[in-house]
């Protein structure tokens, strides 16, 4: 079964320029749970509700 996707996507490197960070800080933040992660084959995609909601919670 295929679930669908929400949209819009994120890349990591979309979302490390939205936060100002390296993509590691990224990879860490979602291997912590305070990002969601979506695999779309091989890549990392960031729902764009996640990463408001980081924001929302005024986090960096």
């Amino acid at each position: 079964m295929v679930r669908p996707v929400p949209l819009p996507m994120l890349t990591v490197r979309e979302v490390a320029e939205e936060l100002a960070v390296c993509r590691a800080t990224v990879y860490a933040l979602l291997e912590r749970g305070e990002l969601e992660r979506v695999w779309v084959g091989n890549s990392i995609r960031i729902p764009a509700a996640s990463l408001e909601a980081f924001l929302a919670r005024g986090r960096r």
